[in-house]
């Protein structure tokens, strides 16, 4: 390739920690090998298991690393990859195929090192290719090590803010979001003004000398175009309280360019009050399952907003365990006293209930009342009926969840939040992020043989604990840096104290249930809801920055008036693990 830029591409190159030990004869020889190109937004460099005959250096642009292509056909972004860093090296060194997709996010400008290039660098200086190839193998090993401990992949570093139209207030959320975005790292807000009539090697410098860059939408449709092509992620920001309509700019809103990209939908709510249903009907006119939302309100969700597309956002993620789910309510208590702040939840069965109170901001007592009216007083499994489906009905848990939460949709939570169920037409789990919030809660707490089924467009959904119990993974994999895990799952075993193929007579069996010699049928299935997801569950729990697990062993899983007992028990062991941590 032409060398006669070879400072500019020395400098790039010891950006790239593979490369960075290299002095400047060998930088010398590994640019005579290497052949530049350039890859439009949304191309494809490689797919999952292409032969490894390359590697690559960013010289302009990001790239995405994509992996398998999940049920709904989108494939999940890995990671990104920015301007300075290196992609293929691993498999060029060890000729594994290739472990992930890469697509270009934006357009972008490649250094190609081929394998027989490689070779000969290999031959020529080896004492400097082996130190490279060291590096990729211990980059590697670091990486899977901090996924195991639920650390973010590298989030986007630049980002479009799209507006509507010009009537909305973008400026001001811009500028509020750069001061934000400044609390983890440099943050430039480059608008018209600036950035107008700028080189492509301008824009290129400026994001190399700050970890953020938010390109601000604020002039003519090349300006708004250029915006997007410099982008990793888009924030597309609309009026909570005006009309939804169809995007003015379809090619950007709803282009295979740019769904290979983060999608973000910003929502203004306007001060004072919530406009509850903009979520989904905005969501509609942009028609994509994969954009995810946020209201913002105030200072406070701004942060959260800033902490959530760095890569630094908390994690809460709640698990079943029945009546000993009460024990989460006294884990928030102590999380919020020590002003731990949670960015997103997840949960299952009670602890979806109970997660869905901490994303709805309901206060400590708000959470003490409402939980002890619907699940200890409510007596939510009372409606006992011919056990043809269940052991109960399921309307009285049905009427009590509804008097909970009412209507409101998932979407319209102020905090991001997700229940998981377990969708037997389909075989998986199923992770609920829009539609009416008590019916999916209805879902995720069908625990089999004990509540029946929620039936729903064709579906069978039961309880989320058959499949995926402490749902670690989900938020894992959505790059939350920082998962704190409540696992209050029962793990004691069920014992019998009596030997026998076949069920005694009514008083006979009467008499072993009073002496406890034998569980009841609530504990059996409740157990038996629960056991198929426990071989995942240590991986699970290896996802998690923060594992809390309370000592419940006392409280049974149908001990619903064990209520303050289990609150308490889940605060002062909160309160004691977070003390021996520093906080």
């Amino acid at each position: 390739m032409d060398t006669s830029n070879a400072g500019d591409l020395h400098a790039l190159l010891r950006r790239s920690e593979v490369f960075k030990h290299l002095r400047g004869h060998e930088l010398d020889a590994l640019t005579s090998q290497m052949a530049w190109f350039s890859l439009p937004g949304g191309a494809t460099l490689f797919e999952i298991d292409d032969a490894s005959d390359s590697m690559y250096v960013v010289r302009a642009g990001s790239l995405g690393a994509f992996g398998v292509p999940q049920s709904g056909g989108h494939a999940r972004l890995l990671g990104v990859i920015p301007r300075g860093a290196t992609v293929g090296e691993l498999g060029l060194i060890t000729g594994q195929p290739r472990a992930a997709s890469v697509r270009a996010l934006r357009d972008s400008e490649l250094l190609r090192l081929s394998r027989a290039g490689f070779e000969k660098l290999v031959r020529q200086h080896p004492e400097a290719m082996l130190g490279a190839a060291r590096v990729a193998a211990g980059r590697l090993l670091r990486r899977l090590q901090q996924r195991g401990k639920g650390e973010a992949v590298d989030a986007p570093r630049t980002f479009a803010i799209l507006p509507f139209d010009r009537g909305i207030g973008t400026r001001g959320f811009a500028e509020n979001l750069r001061k934000h975005l400044l609390a983890h790292g440099d943050c430039l807000l480059i608008d018209c003004a600036l950035g107008c009539g700028r080189s492509t090697e301008w824009f290129a410098q400026c994001e190399s000398e700050v970890r953020f860059v938010l390109y601000l939408d604020d002039g003519d449709e090349g300006w708004r175009r250029l915006c997007e092509r410099q982008a990793d992620a888009l924030l597309f920001v609309v009026d909570a309280e005006s009309r939804p309509a169809p995007w003015p700019d379809v090619s950007i809103a709803d282009s295979q360019r740019t769904r290979q990209r983060p999608r973000h939908l910003i929502l203004l709510q306007p001060q004072g009050k919530f406009i509850y249903g903009a979520a989904r009907a905005w969501r509609t006119t942009l028609k994509d399952g994969e954009l995810r939302h946020h209201h913002v309100r105030n200072n406070s969700d701004l942060a959260r907003l800033a902490r959530l597309l760095s890569g630094n956002g908390t994690g809460l993620v709640l698990s079943g365990g029945g009546a000993r789910g009460f024990a989460q309510i006294g884990v928030i208590r102590a999380l919020r006293e020590a002003g731990i702040t949670i960015d997103s939840v997840i949960g299952t069965s009670i602890g979806a209930i109970i997660g869905a109170g901490v994303a709805y901001e309901w206060d400590d007592q708000k959470m003490r009342e409402a939980y002890q009216r619907a699940l200890v007083d409510g007596k939510p499994l009372s409606d006992w009926t011919l056990p043809l489906v269940a052991l109960t009905r399921g309307g009285r848990t049905t009427m009590l969840l509804r008097e909970a939460f009412g209507e409101i949709d998932i979407e319209d939570l102020p905090v991001d939040f997700a229940c998981l169920s377990a969708d037997l037409t389909s075989g998986c789990a199923a992770v609920h992020r829009d539609g009416l919030l008590w019916r999916w809660l209805r879902a995720s707490s069908a625990v089999p043989g004990i509540l029946p089924p929620l039936l729903h467009e064709g579906h069978v959904y039961v309880d989320g604990a058959v499949i995926n119990n402490l749902p670690t993974d989900v938020l894992s994999d959505e790059g939350l840096a920082h998962i704190i895990a409540v696992d209050i799952s029962a793990d004691d075993m069920l014992t019998a104290h009596v030997d026998e193929s076949v069920s005694p007579t009514w008083p006979a069996l009467w008499a072993q249930r009073r002496e406890g010699k034998r569980p009841n049928a609530f504990a059996i299935l409740v157990r038996a809801g629960m056991l198929n997801s426990e071989a995942g569950s240590a991986r699970r729990r290896e996802l998690a920055s923060l594992l809390l697990r309370p000592d419940l062993e006392a409280i049974g899983l149908l001990d619903w008036h064990e209520f303050e007992r289990a609150i308490a028990a889940g605060y002062g062991y909160t309160r004691k693990a977070l003390e021996e941590r520093g906080f």
